[in-house]
This record gives C-alpha cells, sequence and structure tokens, in this order.
C-alpha cells in the first residue's frame, strides 16, 4: 500500500507532533479555567487535573504503540485526531452541564472530600478520553517516521522536540492571549479546529492517493485481459482492481469523515461560543473571565456581590442601603480605632486583597477622608469595583501579589487589613511566619493588622488554628471575634499590648450611633487568642488541604437540608422547591 503524498515528507508527521503537544497543553488549561468556577483553581484542583491527563496520556501511548504495531495505517492515527478535535470542540457546548450533572449526584452521596471527588469525576468524564486519543500520537507517528534502525534516535529525538515546543507555545498561548482576550470556550474551539485541520489535509491526501490506486488496479487487469497465456499476470490485474476498490473505498470513508466532523465542530461552534458558566442565573449584571479568575457580578435591590466561584462563595459585597453592611466589613471597622497612634481618620490603612473596595469605602464613609491604598493582583476586578462597586478614583489600587508588594515598599501603615482569598481559601505565601512577619514590619509602633478568615472550622488543627498560632508567634497581643450569622472570623494583631484598651477609649468618642453600637457589640465579642504549636512556613504550609476540610464540613451542613427534603418528599418534593 503506498502511504499518501502529503506522508512522503516527514515534515507532516513533525507537524502533526508540534499541534498534537500544542493541544493537549491547551486542553489541560483550558480544563483548569473550566472547572474553577465550580471547584477552585487551587493546588488540590490542578492536581487532579494533571493526575488524570497523564493517566490518559499514558493509557494513550501504550494503546498507540500497540494499534500502530498490528495496523501501520496512518489513516486510523488521524482518525483518532478528528474524533479527539470533535470532542474538544463539544466540550464548551455540554462540559459545564456534566460538571453540574456530577455534582448533583456526588452531593447527596459523598459525605466528605466533595470537591476532591467531584473534581475527579468530571476530569475523567470531560476530558480522559480525548487526551488518551492525542496520547497514542507520538508512539503511532515514531512507527510511521522510523525507516530504519540507523536514523531511529534522529526521528525519535526530532519528533520529541517538535512534541516540546508544541507543548511549550500550547502553554503561554491560551495563558496570556486567547484565555483573556475570547474566553475558554472560544480557547477549546480554537485547538480543536487545528487539529481538525490537521487530520482533513491527510484526509483530503489520502482521498486524491485513492483514486490514483484504483486506476491502477483497473489497469492491471486490463493487462491481463491482453496477456495471452498469461495467468499469473490476470491474477495480478484482478488483484490490482480490488486493491483499487478497497482503495477507492477509502477515500469516500475519509470524505464521509470529514463532512460529518466538519459539520459537528460548526455545531460546536454555534452552540460552544459562550462564557456563561451559571447557566441557570438570569439577573448578572456581569459574567467573564480574567488572567487569574472567573468573574461574576449580581445585582440586587440590596446589594452587588462579587463571586470567583459559580457553585459558593462570595468574594465581595456591597450594599445598597445607608449604613452598616451587617458582614465581617463592620467587624473589621474596629481597627482603626484600636491604633491609638491618631485620630482614625488620620491613620492610614492598606489593604491586601482590595477585591472591589468595600472594606475602604465603609472606613472613608465612617472615619473621613482617610489614606486608603489597596493592592490587588487582578486588575479585572479593580476595574469592576469602579463600575459596579462605587471605588472611588481617588482610591489606589496597585496591580500586584499582595507579599510581593511589601518586599517592593518601605512605607509603615497605622492599619493593614489582610483578606486576600485564591477563589475560596488563602494564597499560602500570605499564610506563613515569615509574610506575617513581613507585615509587622510595616505597621507603625501600635499599628494593627486585621485578617479576615472565612471559614471558621471545627476541630483540632483546623485553618483558623493554623492561621491564629502562626500570627500569634509573630505578634504580642492577638484577638479575634465572630461574625455573627456567617463563617467569617476577624482577627486583630498589633506590635504592642493594649489593642481593646484603646478601642474602648476611641469607641466612647464616636458620633455615629449605628457606628458606636457596633463597636459595642464588636468590643463585648472579642475574645484574647491563646496560641498553640500549629505554625505555617513558606516551606510548610497546607493551606489548601486545611481550606478543604472546612468546606467539606459547610457542603455537609447544605446538603443535609436537601437530603432530608429528598428523603421526605422524593426527586418531586426536590424539584418543587426549586
Amino acid at each position: 500500500m503506498n502511504a499518501p503524498r502529503i506522508l512522503n515528507n516527514k515534515l507532516f508527521l513533525y507537524l502533526t507532533e508540534f499541534f498534537a503537544g500544542m493541544s493537549v497543553m491547551a486542553v489541560e488549561l483550558g480544563a483548569s479555567r473550566l472547572l474553577a468556577p465550580y471547584f477552585s483553581s487551587s493546588q488540590i484542583v490542578w492536581t487532579i487535573i494533571i493526575g488524570t491527563i497523564m493517566i490518559a496520556m499514558a493509557l494513550g501511548n501504550i494503546y498507540g504503540g500497540r494499534s500502530a504495531d498490528k495496523n501501520p495505517d496512518p489513516g486510523r492515527l488521524y482518525s483518532r485526531i478528528l474524533t479527539a478535535a470533535v470532542w474538544i470542540a463539544a466540550i464548551p457546548v455540554v462540559g459545564k452541564y456534566i460538571i453540574i450533572g456530577i455534582s448533583a449526584l456526588l452531593i447527596f452521596s459523598v459525605n466528605s472530600n466533595f470537591l476532591i471527588i467531584a473534581a475527579f469525576a468530571a476530569c475523567m468524564v470531560i476530558f480522559v478520553f480525548p487526551l488518551f486519543l492525542l496520547g497514542t500520537v507520538t508512539p503511532s507517528l515514531a512507527k510511521y517516521s522510523v525507516g530504519n534502525l540507523e536514523e531511529s534516535g534522529k526521528v525519535v529525538g526530532t519528533l520529541g522536540a517538535f512534541n516540546t515546543i508544541g507543548s511549550i507555545i500550547g502553554t503561554f498561548v491560551p495563558t496570556f492571549v486567547t484565555i483573556p482576550s475570547v474566553g475558554t470556550s472560544v480557547t477549546f474551539l480554537i485547538f480543536a479546529g487545528i487539529l481538525l485541520v490537521l487530520a482533513v489535509l491527510y484526509f483530503i491526501s489520502a482521498g486524491k492517493r485513492g483514486g490514483a490506486r484504483g486506476d491502477y488496479g483497473k489497469g492491471g487487469s486490463e493487462g491481463g485481459d491482453s496477456g495471452k497465456g498469461g495467468g499469473e499476470e490476470g491474477d495480478s490485474g484482478k488483484g490490482g482492481g480490488e486493491e483499487g476498490d478497497s482503495e477507492t473505498g477509502k477515500a469516500a470513508g475519509g470524505r464521509g469523515k470529514i463532512i460529518v466532523s466538519s459539520l459537528l465542530y460548526l455545531v460546536c461552534c454555534v452552540l460552544g461560543y459562550s462564557d456563561h458558566f451559571a447557566f441557570w442565573e438570569n439577573n448578572l449584571a456581569y459574567e467573564g473571565e480574567s488572567v487569574y479568575n472567573y468573574l461574576q457580578v449580581k445585582e440586587s435591590n440590596r446589594s452587588v456581590i462579587l463571586s470567583t466561584n459559580v457553585l459558593f462563595g462570595v468574594q465581595s459585597i456591597y450594599m445598597k442601603n445607608p449604613g452598616l453592611t451587617g458582614m465581617y466589613y463592620d467587624y473589621a471597622m474596629a481597627a482603626p480605632l484600636m491604633t491609638g497612634e491618631r485620630e482614625p481618620g488620620d491613620c492610614e490603612v492598606l489593604i491586601l486583597g482590595m477585591g472591589t473596595g468595600t472594606y475602604a469605602v465603609q472606613c472613608r464613609k465612617y472615619f473621613g477622608d482617610m489614606v486608603v491604598e489597596g493592592v490587588e493582583i487582578d486588575d479585572r476586578i479593580t476595574a469592576l469595583a469602579r463600575d459596579y462597586f462605587f471605588l472611588p478614583e481617588n482610591v489606589s489600587v496597585t496591580t500586584y501579589d499582595g507579599r510581593a508588594f511589601l518586599n517592593a515598599v518601605d512605607k509603615k501603615y497605622d492599619v493593614i487589613m489582610v483578606d486576600a482569598y485564591q477563589d475560596i481559601t488563602i494564597p499560602f505565601q500570605m499564610s506563613s511566619v515569615e509574610f506575617f512577619t513581613l507585615v509587622k514590619e510595616h505597621l507603625t509602633e501600635n499599628g494593627v493588622m486585621v485578617v479576615n478568615m472565612n471559614m471558621r472550622g471545627s476541630g483540632e488543627g483546623n485553618i483558623n488554628q493554623y492561621l491564629a498560632d502562626t500570627i500569634a508567634s509573630v505578634f504580642e497581643e492577638v484577638v479575634t471575634v465572630d461574625v455573627t450569622g456567617s463563617t467569617n472570623r476577624e482577627l486583630f494583631a498589633s506590635n504592642q499590648p493594649g489593642m481593646t484598651v484603646r478601642l474602648e477609649e476611641n469607641r466612647k468618642r464616636l458620633a455615629d450611633g449605628e457606628l458606636y453600637s457596633m463597636m459595642e457589640r464588636t468590643a463585648s465579642a472579642l475574645r484574647s487568642y491563646q496560641p498553640g504549636d500549629y505554625i505555617l512556613t513558606d516551606d510548610k504550609a497546607p493551606v489548601e488541604l486545611l481550606g478543604i476540610q472546612v468546606i467539606d464540613e459547610i457542603i455537609k451542613d447544605e446538603a443535609a437540608y436537601y437530603k432530608g427534603i429528598y428523603e421526605r418528599e422524593g426527586l418531586k418534593g426536590l424539584l418543587e422547591m426549586f
């Protein structure tokens, strides 16, 4: 059997390896963005993504090598690439529904590690099959490319180089170009389209080759008829005719694959062009993606909410009603009253994890035009803060990592608020002894650090105990207060003792009655923290595993309500409730 003309030059095989490697990495990065709105983008989720993809690739390598040895037909490989392209194109269309469906099923059957199990199951269902198919590329191409043992090392090395270069490009392009500019859904469609074009080029070439071989077989048959006494030649001609018919059939099959795959791809382009992850929401003011986050703004008559996670978690909130928010921001207002350095309105405040600036707005609203600076790593969040959350233009926000910002400046502040979160967990580099020591160095003599801990946790060695013990190992005085009606806890720490005394003295001079009452409740609920030995360091800070434990508790409590309805009233009762 003659190979298609396009394979006569090994460059096409190398390009196949290049684009396959590029697409694998693009799908991997796309997987993280597809899962992040539902399960976060933590190291745990990344571990699941990488692990499942490695499983798929390993199985694909095994199958691809055996398949190439058994039947060295390049058409089988490019059929698999065509299938992978269509599957990847379908991910934007059905992926989010699969994730929600898996989550809905597991929340009724899993009692612990819900996020881990649900993320793993979603990865297995959505991503393993197409990446298994792409995993067959390398061993198959090695079979088709190596002509003799003398050149095997050179050919395999070149294939590996093309794969690696493609993987590098497939890493950078989605992260810095396609996802920020056109979104995750279109990114999947772009790389699926590349694979589709690659396979289509092969089948077009194979189709042309198939027609030529059919003519040759027919000619062979005629030669057999005209040869006198040439029975063997006649048989050969007949065989050539059969081979020609076979090649013609393959060409027709290739055309059919091109047509069907192209139509399916076009359908996916029409239906999959969407960045609407929370498809059940009808009142979203904004939904989009940045380099770091999935972003969702929801507006009601009472509030404006920013969320970086579809299923749970509120990143920032702005209350439209005049007065206090009724949330943790109100408790954190005690920090300027604890400093004792100067009047609260004269304090200089730094907020690490500015978000939409609710705390900055609150401080300026009640203490006057105090100097407030913010640090926020995601500039898209800052833009949303200006557009939807009424953050004043004269409140400066630096687009930077909070810890890197402290390393870069020498200025000292009266109040530093630490409210940085990566989805639903605190960044590990902003949870360690080394980080809190850096914060301490940037506080004035009686300056106060306030840390918002969004998950209280329970039991020995929970995440808040780790954070509080770590902070207590750095600061002289640490007090905490639980936020009523939520899972938040506010922690206040100072270089010098006497925070609560200074709070009481400054509280009595407050003119605003609402703030006075709030500070009275806060002061009465403050508890001195007794430190333990749970310390986080830059070398060892398992905040994501600790956070997952608390999230499991929250999910379990929430699921118990719905499980009760299901047990009492069945599926009908559950659907009626929604």
